[in-house]
Formats: C-alpha cells, sequence, structure tokens
C-alpha cells in the first residue's frame, strides 16, 4: 500500500491570502500546504480520503489517472468542496465513483451538491454511487478491510480510517477509549498538529507528540498544520526521531 499526501495545511492552507510571515513568504516547498487529503493505492484500487477545494490541482500534481473511491472524515468545506472534480473520472473511465460517509455527512453532500441528486439529471453531472457507513463497523472496498471510528472536533464527530497498519486521523481534539483501542498497534500513524497555541477544536503539536507517544506507532506523521506552526524545518528539527511533519507530496510505502 502506497499513501500519498495531496495537502497537508488547515482550511485556509498555507500560505494564508495576504499574510506576510515567515511561513507564508517562505521559499521552501514545504511550507506550501495545500488542503488537507490523502491518497490510497492499494494492489486493486485507488481510495482519497477528504476532496477539499485543491482537489482537482493535487490530482493532476500527482497524476493520478485512475480512482475508485471518496472516503469523508467530516462536512467541512476544506473537506468536500472538490467533490465536484470525480468528474473526469467518470465520463473518461466510464465509471461511477463509491462515495462512503456517514449519515451526517450524506446530508452535507446533498445541500451542498444538490444538483447531483436531483430529480432531472443533466448531461456532465457527477456520477457517484452513496454508501453508509457506521463508526466502529469495518467495511471492505475490493481486498481492503477498512475501519472506520469517531473521534472529537470540538463537539463535531470526526470519522477516522484504519487500514490494516495505516491509521488517518483529521480535526481530532479528543479520542475516546473505544476508538484508541482501534488506534493502538497502528505502524503508521496520522494525525492532526494545527499550531503551538492551544485550540478548541484541534491537537495543538504538543498534544499530538503526546497522543503520538501514547499510540506508540513505528513513525506518526502531522497533517492538518497552520502557519502558525512554524517552519517547516525548524519544526521538524525539534521532533522525536519517530514523529515527522508530513509535507504536500511525501508518499509513504507500507
Amino acid at each position: 500500500m502506497k499513501v500519498t499526501f495531496l495537502g497537508t495545511g488547515t482550511s485556509q492552507g498555507v500560505p494564508v491570502i495576504a499574510c506576510n510571515c515567515e511561513v507564508c513568504t517562505s521559499g521552501d516547498k514545504k511550507n506550501n500546504r495545500l488542503r488537507t487529503s490523502i491518497l490510497i493505492q492499494t494492489d486493486d484500487k485507488n481510495i482519497v480520503i477528504d476532496s477539499g477545494p485543491d482537489f482537482r490541482y493535487q490530482l493532476l500534481r500527482e497524476k493520478v489517472k485512475d480512482l475508485d473511491a471518496v472516503l469523508f472524515t467530516h462536512e467541512h468545506k476544506d473537506h468536500i468542496a472538490g467533490l465536484d472534480d470525480i468528474r473526469p473520472f467518470n465520463y473518461l473511465l466510464h465509471k461511477v465513483i463509491d462515495v462512503y460517509a456517514t449519515e451526517r455527512v450524506q446530508t452535507a453532500l446533498k445541500r451542498e451538491f444538490y444538483y447531483i441528486f436531483a430529480d432531472t439529471k443533466y448531461h456532465g453531472l457527477p456520477q457517484i454511487k452513496l454508501h453508509t457507513i457506521y463508526n466502529g463497523d469495518a467495511f471492505t472496498i475490493g481486498e481492503n478491510t477498512i475501519l472506520p471510528f469517531e473521534v472529537m472536533h470540538h463537539l463535531l464527530p470526526i470519522t477516522g480510517y484504519r487500514i490494516g497498519d495505516f491509521t488517518y486521523i483529521t480535526d481530532a481534539k479528543t479520542v475516546s477509549d473505544a476508538s484508541f483501542n482501534v488506534i493502538k498497534g497502528s505502524r503508521i500513524l496520522v494525525i492532526n498538529a494545527l499550531q503551538n497555541e492551544p485550540h478548541i477544536s484541534h491537537f495543538t503539536l504538543n498534544e499530538a507528540k503526546a497522543f503520538a507517544e501514547k499510540v506508540g506507532a513505528e513513525t506518526t506523521y502531522l497533517t492538518h498544520i497552520s502557519h502558525n506552526l512554524g517552519l517547516h524545518n525548524e519544526v521538524e528539527n525539534n521532533l522525536p526521531s519517530n514523529i515527522r511533519l508530513a509535507y504536500d507530496g511525501l508518499k509513504i510505502e507500507l
């Protein structure tokens, strides 16, 4: 299984519009972060988790030629806004894209992309098949078993995903004991680390580090990063050897 970080930034991305801080004006490409999303490539399927506003560019950058499924973590715009960009896979590959989400997220998709679900079907509309997922109940995509679980983004439930030895979490602030039991034993862990200062709905860097140490994964990658965290290389140089900052385009293999 290969995982590509399509984006590692928070809701505004980095650089932030009109910001002149040292991160936003950095010439280091690792400080340029599109909205958070990953591509998972297995022997038989291409799967993405979340399709944010930068989805089209991310797929072009990584030369993605096929897509089988989209999994959603939650309904915030920075995680769903690019769903319309699955259309070329519909008409070039003549396939319907499977979309996996909780009932609450599906309600948001039907509101934001009402034209997909309208009774009148216009030519060129995205063609998707909705699948309802329930946190704690595993499902399969091809040969891949996927276990969704719930973490909390302040008061909003977020779906994390475990696929074999790989666990992906974004927008977490608290994790229940039941969900931790799903996560523990992961060899590769991805979690969010927004900034250094306390935040009501996201792990800070120190909270993410503490959580990573508790899980004890072989390697933890931090994502959903804002410009407030600091320069990539400076932050990374002060991390434990088994905790790394993810960056756009990073590829890992399991």
